[in-house]
């Protein structure tokens, strides 16, 4: 789904934002070999598949997995197959996972790359191939991340996450105070039977969607650039968030898809620079600092008001 823009919203406030989803709506996105999403998650699984894949002891990832291979192949039927527990089939990237087990003659790269993996990992691993987003589980019961399959973070590091209880997750969020106190009510509320989402957005120095603190260090922001010279470098990044409802266990699969293109392209109209110039321009001091933001600000405000008129 494009990213809905009614999420720039002014003040800007750290919040759950969350809304149901509409009947029908997708969730999940198939990824395609030469797709900028897919090159980057192969790399992180070659790379450091132990900063990616993640799970909590004596964790079974099982229902969680039959559940979003099921809303896979209900919402894509020509991109993915599945004849039971354990089974999934990536007709795009041409390869199967059974019982741990590798099947198909899709790219080479794909195969070495899923046989490096523990059996365990492997039907994650090609789940996190074969779709644009990147995966969590929330348990309701204790509103706790027992599990991860994230390539893709946005300075973050998944391994720090793992196990850990909802508001210690978000702990490092700045000005995070209405995001801890609704923490348990949160993890029930999308641990339920309805389906939820939600639009996160930043401006960032680099256009990689891998953006692992360990792996990518962070870009600072040209000191010597003018308003139009910081944009030109500007990359406007966005997460659509959804939760697919694991009922059986009190669960759901937190699914995270990131995007990011040139920030003159995102914002392509008056208006857009409008909403992005008010939100900006009403972030606290600590938001900036957290988001990298804090050198840019008055550059990217100058170059927004110029382009609102």
């Amino acid at each position: 789904m494009p990213f809905d823009f009614a999420a720039v919203v002014a003040p800007f406030r750290m919040q759950p934002g969350l809304r149901r989803l509409a009947p029908g709506a997708a969730q999940l996105t198939p990824n395609r070999p030469g797709s900028v999403a897919f090159a980057e998650k192969l790399d992180a699984l070659f790379d450091h598949p132990q900063h990616a894949l993640l799970a909590a002891a004596a964790f079974d990832p099982s229902p969680a997995l039959d559940a979003l291979i099921a809303q896979a192949v209900a919402e894509h039927p020509g991109a993915f197959h599945s004849s039971g527990s354990r089974h999934f089939e990536a007709r795009h990237l041409g390869w199967a996972v059974r019982d741990g087990e590798l099947a198909g003659a899709g790219l080479a790269a794909i195969g070495d790359c899923l046989r490096a993996l523990p059996h365990a990992w492997r039907l994650p691993g090609l789940l996190s191939l074969a779709l644009a987003e990147d995966f969590a589980v929330i348990d309701g019961a204790t509103a706790r991340i027992p599990w991860l399959a994230v390539c893709l973070p946005s300075r973050w590091a998944p391994e720090e996450k793992v196990g850990r209880h909802f508001a210690e997750v978000h702990a490092p969020v700045a000005d995070n105070a209405v995001l801890l106190a609704a923490a348990d009510h949160l993890a029930r509320l999308v641990t339920g039977t309805e389906r939820w989402e939600r639009f996160v957005w930043t401006v960032s120095t680099e256009a990689r969607l891998a953006q692992h603190p360990r792996h990518a260090p962070p870009v600072a922001w040209p000191t010597g650039a003018d308003a139009a010279e910081l944009a030109a470098h500007a990359w406007f990044r966005t997460e659509h968030q959804t939760f697919v409802p694991v009922p059986c266990v009190g669960q759901a699969v937190f699914t995270i898809r990131v995007e990011s293109q040139p920030l003159a392209r995102a914002i392509d109209s008056p208006e857009k620079s409008r909403q992005l110039y008010a939100a900006i321009a009403s972030m606290s001091p600590a938001v900036l600092a957290y988001r990298g933001l804090a050198d840019a600000r008055d550059r990217l405000l100058t170059w927004l008001g110029e382009r609102a008129l």
